[in-house]
């Protein structure tokens, strides 16, 4: 399959944020993530599988890298494990640091906008998608 036909992988929001995340992905730093099952839900998209493979976009939406997934879970957002949160790349050492990370982002307007809730928040049961994947190949 050509690049340019892969699903798009976007990682954050366009902006500071996603260029760490995607830095993040080409240096080999990161080989999970973490989605809210309710932003799948919500926008009535298929959850990842393993096996499938997107190109990772760029702030500038430019496709920089072919990843892979290996591993897709749902969990509650408490029983996220260390090994999760470190792989996240994002420099986390502990669980407690990861969730304090991604709280923040996901009470952000920007994805309470997307989720159509302002008043959107998680607690300890919220059902989280953990993804591993690998990188396959960069642009």
């Amino acid at each position: 399959m050509e690049l340019h036909d892969l699903p798009p992988a976007e990682f954050a929001f366009p902006g500071p944020l996603r260029d760490t995340l995607v830095a993040a992905i080409l240096s080999g730093a990161k080989t999970s993530t973490s989605s809210l099952v309710l932003g799948y839900e919500r926008a009535n998209e298929p959850m990842p599988e393993v096996g499938q493979r997107s190109a990772v976009l760029d702030s500038a939406g430019r496709r920089v890298a072919v990843i892979e997934v290996t591993e897709v879970r749902v969990v509650r957002l408490a029983d996220v494990d260390l090994r999760h949160a470190l792989d996240e790349g994002e420099g986390y050492e502990s669980v407690a640091q990861w969730r304090a990370g991604h709280e923040t982002f996901w009470h952000s307007e920007e994805v309470r906008a997307e989720l159509g809730d302002p008043g959107f928040t998680v607690d300890d049961d919220t059902p989280v998608l953990v993804e591993r994947f690998r990188l396959v190949h960069t642009v």
